[in-house]
């Protein structure tokens, strides 16, 4: 069986799928803001707008993402618990890194998805299969060693929390 992409495959900037994932993210938008999405292939000409296109990446992978949304709601509390129970600065840095380094795996992996959508569209491809599946495993043990963190970290406190009930 060969695996290889023929090349035209690859240079194609729209797919079926995400030319409608894309319809149905941007029903809302006005004729305005699609000539400024054309402009973000483009260098940003100013920091602000750069801070811009991160946030919007940010935001689609929020209202895009349940796993992302899942990310966020379980770090926030953990943080909570962390202020809560006055861990040390140290203790609250380390769960922070280890949210963000999750979050940013998520958002990486939210991006290859659609480039990998991108480049074989509907089409099955066995290594687009491995690029998605190794990206949700990294997501997958990153969010593991996040927990192991914070059980260790917050777990002491919380035990002492219940046995004092």
């Amino acid at each position: 069986m060969n695996n290889d992409l023929p090349l035209t495959r690859l240079f194609l900037f729209k797919s079926p799928s995400l030319s409608e994932q894309m319809t149905k993210t941007d029903e809302l938008e006005t004729e305005h803001s699609a000539a400024q999405r054309n402009d973000s292939f483009q260098i940003a000409t100013n920091l602000l707008l750069s801070f811009k296109y991160a946030g919007q990446g940010v935001s689609y992978a929020f209202r895009t993402q349940r796993n992302f949304r899942i990310h966020l709601l379980i770090g926030a509390i953990a943080l909570t618990l962390s202020v809560y129970f006055h861990l040390s600065a140290v203790a609250c840095s380390i769960i922070s890194l280890t949210i963000a380094l999750v979050l940013v795996l998520e958002l990486l992996n939210t991006a290859l998805e659609a480039v990998v959508d991108l480049t074989v569209g509907r089409e099955f491809h066995q290594l687009a299969k491995i690029t998605k599946d190794c990206a949700a495993g990294a997501v997958l043990i990153a969010a593991i060693a996040a927990l192991l963190i914070a059980g260790v970290l917050l777990l002491p406190h919380i035990l002492q929390r219940l046995a004092l009930i």
